[in-house]
């Protein structure tokens, strides 16, 4: 079954190499911050969370059940998660939106919650070591031009 899902993913994210984890059924909601309220949007189904060939390293996705519109996160350092069951609620720093995802097995919730919070810091050290060996690199590259 996993080979079958493993495909599906791949028609969508052709960088998907391993599934991770995946519940049987989530909803997405999203916070409106003009009306101040969740709303339900027509997303609900299977949530995957896999690994990548790419960068980042690890993304989820929500195949929709509902219409053709799926949902494909890519689990990076601008994520924030924050779990309250039966809702796993995630923001993106960039454009401060706000989601959560509804699961029907709070269990599943607390799984799925602390996999994405460890994969967000796995992704921030390995953005920092990043960094650092840039900084290394470009204060090599400065330094090798001084001397020319």
């Amino acid at each position: 079954m996993e080979d079958v899902n493993l495909t599906a993913l791949r028609r969508l994210d052709n960088s998907a190499v391993e599934i991770l984890d995946g519940p049987a059924f989530v909803a997405v909601y999203y916070f409106s911050q003009k009306l101040s309220k969740w709303e339900k949007k027509n997303i609900e189904g299977t949530l995957f969370v896999y690994k990548r060939s790419a960068v980042p390293a690890n993304g989820f996705m929500i195949i929709n059940r509902l219409y053709l519109q799926d949902l494909i996160e890519p689990i990076n350092t601008n994520l924030e998660f924050q779990l309250q069951e039966p809702f796993l609620l995630y923001k993106d720093s960039r454009n401060k939106s706000i989601c959560g995802i509804w699961f029907y097995d709070k269990d599943e919730c607390a799984r799925i919650g602390k996999l994405m919070n460890s994969l967000v810091q796995v992704e921030k050290k390995t953005h920092v070591k990043e960094q650092s060996r840039q900084r290394r690199a470009s204060e090599s590259d400065i330094y090798l031009y001084r001397r020319d």
